[in-house]
């Protein structure tokens, strides 16, 4: 997503937006972006990874509901954001996994099984 008020014609970094958690592009949080403009950035990617690649959850998507970042209506499970209301489907989070774990800018990594935390009774 973009700033509201930003020039179109001259994006900056700081205009660039992680639909997921509002927080700007920067160094040192990198994004990826999908379609018309929409960016999951590095920590809600790690997140959303962890819970439908590593969790592996069996419920299907919801009926309705579109994923922020390829526009579709998916049978794959969703991660859903907890400010606001942007979803993920697991194939997208994988392909954005794929490709900042590309970047050697970054130096990203795709979570492992090691990564899960385990639920706080």
């Amino acid at each position: 997503m973009r700033r509201e008020g930003c020039d179109p014609m001259n994006v900056r970094m700081s205009d660039v937006l992680c639909d997921f958690c509002g927080r700007e592009w920067s160094d040192s949080l990198p994004m990826v972006e999908g379609h018309q403009g929409s960016c999951i950035c590095g920590e809600c990617l790690s997140a959303a990874y962890r819970t439908v690649v590593l969790s592996a959850p069996q419920e299907p998507a919801q009926a309705g509901v579109r994923c922020t970042l390829c526009l579709e209506n998916r049978d794959d499970p969703m991660w859903h954001a907890a400010a606001g209301h942007a979803c993920a489907c697991r194939r997208c989070v994988r392909q954005s996994a794929a490709v900042l774990a590309k970047d050697p800018d970054f130096g990203w990594r795709k979570p492992d099984s090691g990564d899960i935390r385990p639920a706080v009774p």
